[in-house]
């Protein structure tokens, strides 16, 4: 699946050449950037971990990483800041991602949204703060960013169900934005640095676009 949500978003985000994935895991989404130059930091050593050539993996928190200030043309958060312990370190993640983002550069969120799945939240032992787009987009606000899209239900809440599972299917899911009013239920906000046009809150049916 993320073979085709990875370049999705990256076209999404204007295709840049320098792709920062701050939270990465086993790599999923940076090894299917379609970027020139891609880094992955995960403070978890997985072992099954396997990042595309060229890709360059750092082992530690991402907070604790000298990262080059102004250098990334994309920041690509998912499924990570429902895991922080508060707020406060929500905002000085943020504001950390803005620091290493070049002028121009974006960053894109993606995470459970917790006013459409509040009872099924709470269900994975590790999440411990309720987000919302909302929430979401008033922390980019505050971390220096200006959001340019709200997409209050993008993907469904777990892959590991209704989400289709081939790459035509994703496509197909992709490119129907009246879709995720019915099985979305994570947001996708995205922020730029230093640039401009007005916000689009699209609360169900997506984005204006549907590229």
């Amino acid at each position: 699946m993320w073979q085709v949500i990875a370049p999705w978003i990256h076209r999404r985000l204007g295709s840049p050449d320098r792709v920062l994935d701050p939270a990465a895991g086993r790599c999923e989404f940076i090894n299917a950037v379609p970027a020139s130059e891609r880094w992955a930091v995960d403070e978890v050593a997985y072992a099954e971990r396997v990042a595309a050539p060229g890709t360059r993996v750092i082992v530690s928190d991402v907070m604790d990483v000298d990262l080059p200030p102004g250098h990334f043309g994309a920041v690509w958060v998912s499924n990570f800041l429902e895991h922080l312990p508060t707020q406060e370190h929500v905002a000085g993640f943020l504001e950390k991602m803005r620091a290493c983002t070049q002028p121009g550069g974006a960053i894109a969120v993606l995470g459970p949204n917790f006013r459409y799945c509040a009872d099924e939240y709470f269900d994975y032992a590790d999440h411990t703060l309720p987000l919302t787009h909302l929430a979401i987009a008033e922390h980019l606000y505050a971390a220096g960013f200006e959001v340019t899209e709200i997409v209050a239900r993008f993907l469904p809440y777990s892959f590991r169900s209704r989400f289709p599972s081939s790459p035509a299917l994703t496509r197909l899911y992709l490119r129907t934005p009246a879709v995720w009013r019915l099985l979305g239920k994570q947001f996708l906000v995205i922020g730029r640095y230093g640039g401009s046009g007005p916000v689009s809150e699209v609360p169900s049916a997506g984005p204006a676009r549907s590229d």
